[in-house]
């Protein structure tokens, strides 16, 4: 697979609905992966391994993917942090019982492909390779710093309405918790 300059995944998800982005990134053996590969619906959240508010979601996390996977749709973790490891991921995914693959996007293709700020920010595409939603993964946390018992489960139904072939509404919810931005200035050091 070529890699496509950073506009193009873009573009094609905006311009092209149905045009199954490609895109590379590293799976936690150094493995080339292109998570669009296969034509099934695809659900990817951001984490980072120091955020607490996705640390929370460690448990809904691993019940989503067992649902979603049963039901031929594939969920990714991905952490964008270029400081994070292989070793550091693995570990962080057995503290926290995380069963599903993780990619690493350092460069954050993945990140601009979505349009992603936030860990954990989630990212739904239908069968076609269309992005259908982006966002939260509940309400859980109204604010930074506040959280309840959540009243609505976006990413569950997004990945619901992906494998239904259906469109979800809000399509972009505001997903609170770690700025990936503040990542980037990691990087940079």
């Amino acid at each position: 697979m070529r890699r496509l300059p950073v506009l193009a995944p873009l573009l094609a998800v905006l311009l092209a609905p149905g045009c199954r982005p490609s895109l590379e990134l590293a799976d936690l053996d150094g493995r080339t992966v292109d998570p669009f590969e296969g034509g099934e619906p695809t659900a990817f959240v951001f984490v980072r391994s120091d955020c607490p508010i996705a640390n929370r979601y460690a448990p809904e996390l691993t019940r989503l993917d067992a649902s979603f996977s049963s039901k031929s749709g594939r969920l990714w973790l991905v952490y964008p942090d270029p400081m994070e490891t292989a070793a550091t991921i693995r570990a962080h995914k057995e503290e926290y019982s995380l069963t599903m693959p993780a990619l690493r996007d350092p460069q954050h293709d993945l990140v601009r492909l979505v349009g992603a700020s936030i860990t954990p920010e989630a990212a739904v595409f239908d069968a076609s390779g269309t992005m259908i939603y982006r966002g939260r993964i509940d309400d859980r946390f109204p604010t930074y710093g506040a959280w309840r018992a959540p009243t609505t489960r976006e990413l569950a139904g997004a990945m619901e309405a992906a494998l239904d072939g259906r469109s979800v509404e809000p399509a972009v919810t505001t997903a609170v918790g770690c700025f990936i931005s503040d990542l980037e200035l990691s990087a940079e050091r």
